[in-house]
């Protein structure tokens, strides 16, 4: 946790990162008031610095770090991957580059209904949706041995501004991620997902309980104060009682 911070201090005093004035012309109050948050931020500055795409490379760096989630040689399934920020973390982490000689290469598919940019060390399949058998399909042909050691989820259903629905959407999503894992993911894998809080959290914390050895709530630096979203990270996958092998 302290990592990342100091790494986001850093970049922005290496580079003398400053805030010009003419952002705030011809906004709102509203509008002001979350520019003004959103520039000021540390981790949206120090990503600009250090070249990701956005700022949550820094939550998944941070976890990373805590949790030892990536190592090399791992193949890693990053859904709702755009912009690209988590497969940037992934790539580096995984040596799905090939860049460090002495360690085993891994594999980095990311998948999301939007457009990602290419990424070196990455294959990304876009407009695809993650939930679709068409996409599953899809990710089983691309995927090295046809699983993942990793499956990573940053999705968020976008947001209808309605607490609850929001909520049970996000949920819907977790859950069905679970489900993908019985064919996608690999004996021991690890799961890392995006939950908000709410009535159905208990439900999905159940799933992984019974489907993995181990469970735990964590909650980055970089996840802003004010938001509800917490990470679910499932480890030692050993599969749902009563599943047969594909």
């Amino acid at each position: 946790m302290a990592g990342c911070l100091k790494l986001a201090c850093a970049s922005l005093q290496r580079q003398g990162f400053h805030t010009a004035g003419c952002y705030y012309k011809g906004r709102t109050g509203a509008e002001h008031l979350w520019l003004s948050r959103h520039l000021k931020d540390p981790f949206v500055k120090a990503a600009k610095v250090e070249n990701y795409r956005c700022r949550s490379a820094f939550k998944l760096l941070e976890m990373n770090e805590r949790h030892r989630i990536l190592w090399p040689g791992l193949r890693v399934l990053d859904c709702g991957a755009a912009p690209g920020a988590w497969s940037q973390v992934a790539v580096h982490s995984v040596n799905a580059t090939g860049r460090d000689s002495s360690s085993p290469v891994g594999f980095v598919l990311g998948v999301d209904l939007l457009h990602i940019t290419p990424l070196e060390g990455a294959t990304f399949l876009c407009s695809a949706d993650v939930t679709d058998p068409k996409t599953l399909q899809r990710i089983l042909e691309l995927l090295p041995g046809g699983r993942a050691d990793v499956i990573l989820s940053d999705m968020a259903p976008n947001a209808t501004g309605i607490q609850g629905l929001d909520h049970d959407r996000l949920i819907g999503l977790c859950l069905s991620l679970l489900d993908m894992a019985s064919v996608v993911l690999h004996p021991g894998g690890s799961l890392l997902c995006k939950t908000w809080a709410g009535s159905l959290s208990q439900r999905f914390q159940k799933r992984l309980t019974e489907e993995f050895q181990n469970t735990r709530t964590v909650k980055p630096t970089a996840s802003r104060k004010e938001s509800s979203e917490v990470y679910l990270l499932a480890t030692q996958y050993c599969r749902r009682k009563g599943s047969v092998e594909p």
